[in-house]
């Protein structure tokens, strides 16, 4: 049986924060946005999750909008951070739109969804004017209470600008505007973000007493270091090819830990249920063999610099540890791929290895005569005589 959306993002982890009662709610589409701060020519995998929690959306019917923050940027988003940023110029915002743009394309490419910079509407918003729509609503006492506020206040903290202070305002004011001009009804981020997101919906209610809803996704974190995920040695990882290339992308999926891959494998491909649990099966089984790290570097490679790319790395990578990549076919007979791999020297001897248990596909023991579409798992499929890693060959589906 198909999963709902609200079960798919429950069995991911993706749901934390919610200003809905039951999950079902995100059953029915309707219109969100996840605004995209532009502080940066290029998003980083830090942001990649959140950007595949709006795939998953669009995928499943909802209308989706992305706000560039050409106008938010301009003051700094405070949530998350130690100190203040420094201020950008408009033509530095700009240039880092249109990069962050390109990626944006080309993540949601075939998909449908509507791209607008939030600069369009707040730089011709007058002081006074935010002050009445805005300002009024909302208590001091409320804003205090914010985790980024408390956090950059309280003992040791390096304090708040009144810039950064009012930042939370003008993201509910992004909100309110989005829900009149377009109906959107949900906006989506990080959990770092949950106090800014809770300002729309609150704004919304107040000035047109009608309800709109705010969803969070968990901060993911590396379970062996507990650091927040998204750095290597190198720093940042970028989406941007120029400044992280697709070998140095590949190469930081097949590096993460045994702990964590599984959690990845969730959040950052588009690869079902079932799917995830057959890598996950066979990776346990042999987790010398990095079989789930490797199906995670190359679906989410896949996903942000092409196939192209990805099958690339992936050859590489598979020459190095296993030599020459091989194809297969469905209903292709396991004796005859023996022979065309070199595992087996002769259908005979082919016949005794898969009729003595000699042989696995995915790591799992099998006798069966031929291949079905279940061995391949995400077009792989790992074939392996006995138990030594240096007999296993790398099969990709024949297309």
């Amino acid at each position: 049986m198909n999963k709902t959306l609200s079960q798919d993002l429950d069995w991911r982890g993706l749901i934390k924060d919610k200003t809905f009662k039951d999950n079902n709610w995100l059953d029915k589409p309707r219109a969100f946005y996840l605004g995209i701060d532009a502080s940066a020519d290029s998003l980083t995998v830090g942001n990649l999750g959140v950007i595949l929690l709006a795939r998953r959306l669009v995928d499943a019917g909802w209308k989706s909008f992305f706000i560039m923050g050409g106008g938010t940027s301009l003051i700094g988003d405070p949530g998350g951070k130690n100190e203040e940023r420094d201020l950008m110029s408009r033509q530095q915002i700009i240039k880092n739109i249109e990069g962050i743009r390109a990626q944006v394309t080309k993540l949601f490419r075939g998909e449908h969804y509507t791209l607008v910079d939030n600069y369009d509407w707040l730089s011709k918003l007058k002081y006074v004017d935010f002050l009445r729509e805005v300002g009024k609503h909302f208590s001091m006492t409320e804003l205090m209470q914010r985790d980024f506020v408390v956090d950059r206040m309280g003992r040791g903290g390096t304090g708040l600008s009144y810039a950064e202070f009012s930042y939370s305002l003008v993201q509910g004011y992004d909100f309110w505007h989005l829900f009149n001009s377009y109906g959107v009804q949900l906006q989506i981020g990080g959990s770092d973000q949950w106090g800014n997101l809770i300002t729309g919906v609150s704004l919304i209610r107040k000035k047109e007493a009608k309800v709109a809803h705010a969803l969070s996704m968990p901060l993911i974190i590396n379970r062996t270091t507990g650091i927040k995920f998204g750095k290597s040695e190198g720093g940042a990882v970028w989406l941007h090819a120029a400044k992280t290339s697709p070998h140095d992308f590949y190469q930081f999926w097949i590096n993460v830990d045994d702990d964590s891959v599984g959690d990845y494998l969730k959040k950052f491909t588009l690869l079902g249920k079932e799917e995830v649990a057959a890598v996950m099966t066979a990776f346990r089984l042999d987790k010398a063999s990095r079989f789930a790290q490797k199906t995670l570097a190359y679906e989410v490679t896949k996903i942000v610099h092409g196939k192209d790319a990805a099958d690339q790395e992936k050859n590489q990578v598979d020459h190095h540890m296993f030599g020459t990549t091989h194809t297969a076919a469905v209903n292709m007979y396991i004796v005859d791929l023996l022979l065309e791999t070199g595992l087996a020297l002769s259908k005979t001897g082919a016949r005794q290895l898969l009729a003595s248990g000699g042989i696995y596909i995915n790591d799992r023991q099998t006798n069966k005569a031929k291949l079905d579409k279940t061995d391949f798992v995400g077009g792989i499929l790992k074939l392996r005589r006995g138990k030594t890693l240096q007999n296993t060959r790398i099969i990709t589906l024949k297309k």
